[in-house]
């Protein structure tokens, strides 16, 4: 017992005796190069605790309220690619069918130059543009990524979208979100003019055309869909469950609302969930003239999810379905004769690959 009383007085006297060391990386003073040794661990060295900072997050929770703010990283390039899918079928009063689908895909990609004061310096990389429709087992597509199409008819739209990417725009957006200025457009604008020079030959022809694609593709005209597709949680904030609504114009008029209501679902594992539904509820005309009454009603309905990255505050995916139902019936009192058309539209924001 007393050898084992020894032995184990020793081990202990060894253990407490032995002083931690740490590793550091020095310069020899004789050699000029780089050594690494061992030194012990001084008590200011041993009392120091690291402690891990907490992540700030893009979408941030407040007492159970969530705000969406951007937090980009300098240098990377965060995607906004847009896909719509349209099958169209229109049903003649005989009740026979037939039916055509169109797609449409817009690339494009955002790379943080800056951040100032608040204020973010963004370029918007426009990469790509894809047109196609298929009917009777027919497809026509137009492709920037492809060369360019044999068909006459398509030469003059393929050299548009080819002259439209490639290009750049810059954006300045604060912190929130907001959209404070896009420029660039001019150049795009030259480009286009020179893109369609050689099929309009005439000038107020030309200027025509230029002027339509500027009514199409302009600073107000981006700055609507950025918003629409990146600002998804109401300024001032969203609890779980708690839903809001956004009305845009369905028709120029402005008579006919598109309702979109958005529901926040869930912040969980790094992920927003928002529930998009809502629509245009059904809408009825009826008009008699010359002893005929014409019949006309329509609807649309939406739903789907948007889900956003908490810690940036993008955009990660949308997917939402839309259906659009119209139906016309012209009666002159003994017989009817009804065209119904339904649209089935899917529109995808960064689809997974």
């Amino acid at each position: 017992m007393k050898k084992f009383t020894a032995i184990a007085f020793l081990a202990i006297t060894l253990v407490a005796c032995k002083k931690e060391t740490k590793t550091v990386t020095k310069v020899d003073p004789e050699t000029g190069k780089t050594i690494t040794v061992e030194v012990p661990v001084t008590n200011s060295d041993s009392l120091k605790v690291e402690t891990p900072q907490a992540e700030v997050f893009a979408i941030k929770d407040s007492l159970g309220v969530y705000k969406q703010t951007f937090k980009l990283e300098k240098g990377e390039t965060y995607p906004l690619v847009t896909y719509q899918k349209d099958v169209q079928t229109m049903t003649a009063p005989d009740g026979k069918s037939q039916s055509g689908t169109s797609e449409m895909t817009d690339e494009m990609s955002f790379t943080v130059n800056d951040l100032k004061d608040g204020i973010y310096d963004i370029t918007i990389n426009l990469t790509g543009k894809r047109n196609s429709q298929s009917a009777n087992g027919k497809t026509v597509a137009i492709d920037t990524k492809q060369d360019e199409p044999k068909d006459e008819q398509l030469k003059m739209m393929w050299k548009v979208n080819k002259a439209l990417v490639g290009n750049k725009l810059n954006l300045k957006m604060n912190e929130s979100g907001k959209v404070l200025s896009i420029t660039g457009f001019d150049t795009i604008y030259n480009k286009i003019a020179a893109s369609v020079g050689p099929a309009i030959k005439d000038a107020k022809e030309k200027a025509g055309f230029v002027n339509s694609f500027k009514q199409s593709f302009n600073e107000k005209m981006l700055k609507d869909q950025f918003t629409k597709n990146l600002l998804l949680i109401p300024a001032k904030g969203a609890k779980i469950g708690d839903k809001w609504s956004q009305s845009e114009n369905a028709t120029p008029d402005g008579i006919i609302k598109l309702t979109t209501t958005y529901t926040l679902k869930s912040v969980d594992d790094g992920i927003a969930k928002i529930a998009v539904s809502g629509g245009i509820p059904k809408k009825s005309d009826k008009q008699t003239k010359e002893g005929v009454t014409r019949s006309m009603s329509s609807e649309l309905s939406q739903n789907g999810t948007i889900t956003l990255d908490q810690k940036t505050g993008w955009v990660k995916n949308q997917n939402i379905a839309v259906k659009t139902t119209q139906t016309e019936t012209l009666s002159d009192g003994k017989q009817s004769q009804t065209m119904k058309s339904v649209s089935n539209s899917t529109v995808v924001v960064n689809p997974s690959k």
